[in-house]
């Protein structure tokens, strides 16, 4: 099961109106890549007419259920005009991630030179997303959806199609990922870019995924907030 970051409307995503990476390049390639997701039925309605009265229900409810705790309420483009961007960083190259955001806040423990296959029980991720536990970097550990709207927190509840997801903000997600780099890396955002564009391969040292991971989340909260659209994993 492979992970994607998926910025756009989430009408286009329900509808299917996206392609990930690995479809694009088979496509370039003539192949044809069968793509089967988590919480996806094969009855799904596809209809972005059908969708998008759904999505703007959804988005008011969440509106109205977080009242006094939004400065304003929650609003993005659900046209079919909004544009979307995509990218792979892959589980290890994410779970690098959080570990070594997790390993920046947890200075009594010693980072790991490799990657880490069961990132969850790590001492240090278990540490740093414990209840008790303040974390500076509380919009990019367990959640699975960012709205683009400013706030700090992070809640659980049902995603338009009825799943239990976490969701935090975009704006956050970028606010603590600028913090995340100039705490340990200190690198451009030319730099970043680069990161991106090197990759990164499978078994490859901690760090050196946890870049190409940090720089796809990076670039992608990015236009997250300045197209104004919903930024969620994909898998």
């Amino acid at each position: 099961m492979g992970l994607d970051v998926y910025v756009g409307s989430l009408t286009r995503y329900y509808a299917g109106d996206w392609e990930l990476m690995a479809q694009k390049a088979a496509k370039e390639m003539g192949l044809d890549l069968q793509v089967i997701r988590r919480h996806d039925p094969k009855d799904a309605i596809r209809d972005p007419e059908e969708i998008r009265p759904t999505v703007l229900t959804w988005r008011e409810n969440l509106t109205e259920a977080l009242g006094e705790n939004l400065s304003k309420p929650l609003d993005w483009d659900e046209g079919p005009e909004a544009p979307y961007f995509t990218d792979k960083p892959a589980w290890d190259c994410y779970s690098d991630l959080l570990l070594w955001a997790a390993y920046d806040e947890q200075h009594n423990l010693n980072r790991p030179y490799g990657s880490v296959d069961q990132f969850g029980i790590d001492p240090a991720y278990v540490a740093s997303t414990a209840t008790s536990f303040h974390s500076r970097y509380s919009h990019l550990y367990e959640v699975e959806l960012w709205l683009p709207g400013s706030f700090g927190f992070v809640f659980k509840t049902e995603d338009v199609g009825g799943n239990p997801i976490l969701i935090g903000s975009s704006v956050a997600l970028a606010r603590q990922l600028k913090e995340l780099n100039k705490r340990t890396w200190q690198a451009s955002d030319q730099m970043i870019a680069r990161w991106r564009q090197d990759g990164s391969e499978h078994g490859a040292p901690l760090e050196c995924g946890a870049r190409f991971a940090f720089s796809v989340f990076y670039q992608l909260a990015e236009e997250a907030n300045v197209h104004r659209l919903p930024m969620r994993l994909d898998y």
